[in-house]
């Protein structure tokens, strides 16, 4: 479990044969669970210089791999500890889908950046809910059809990757755990489940 505050920006070693290798400061141990850029992964091996985590396939098919590229920098989040106080929100690190910044807009004291994203998602979006944008804990300020609009504060926009991405670049999603379970559980009231069991028979 993580709250979305970043720790540190890695920057990767080498990516290959489901490998991913970071630079960094912090040192985890072998075991250990590690948001990398919102995705929860296993540090499997530990260096000098850093560490590494394997991506399984599954990992693969829904995050944007050319984020993954080797100079390329990441978040990443140590997981948090029992007792430890969570300022943003808690994240699984399970990854939703991935979006799509379609405009990142410098207001007075902010910033504005709409995300497009798959619709099958949005209805775990709600305004003034939380989100998590590449492992980064996140309010939303509005919802459309395919997309949702963010406000970000000076500071986590220049200490995060947010100050580099670029139009057009994919990001990792991950809705509120909250509103997934919420859905799921209302969707599969018992009263549908004993109509589906009826249908069937």
């Amino acid at each position: 479990m993580f709250n979305g505050l970043i720790r540190e920006k890695a920057k990767i070693k080498s990516f290959s044969n489901n490998k991913l290798r970071l630079l960094s400061k912090y040192r985890p141990q072998i075991g250990d669970s590690i948001a990398i850029n919102g995705v929860c992964l296993t540090a499997t091996k530990i260096y000098p210089d850093g560490f590494e985590v394997e991506l399984s396939p599954e990992t693969q098919k829904i995050i944007p791999l050319e984020n993954y590229q080797t100079g390329k920098e990441v978040h990443i989040e140590p997981a948090l500890r029992f007792g430890d106080r969570i300022d943003g929100h808690l994240i699984q690190g399970h990854v939703d889908a991935t979006g799509e910044i379609l405009q990142i807009k410098k207001n007075a004291n902010s910033y504005d950046v709409i995300i497009k994203t798959d619709p099958k998602i949005m209805k775990y979006i709600a305004p003034k809910g939380s989100i998590a944008i590449d492992g980064v804990s996140l309010t939303v300020n509005e919802v459309f059809t395919d997309r949702f609009r963010l406000t970000i504060i000076p500071h986590t926009f220049e200490n995060t990757l947010f100050k580099t991405y670029k139009l057009h670049q994919k990001v990792n999603i991950e809705t509120d755990m909250f509103a997934r379970y919420i859905y799921h559980m209302l969707k599969h009231s018992p009263e549908d489940i004993n109509e589906k069991i009826l249908a069937w028979w």
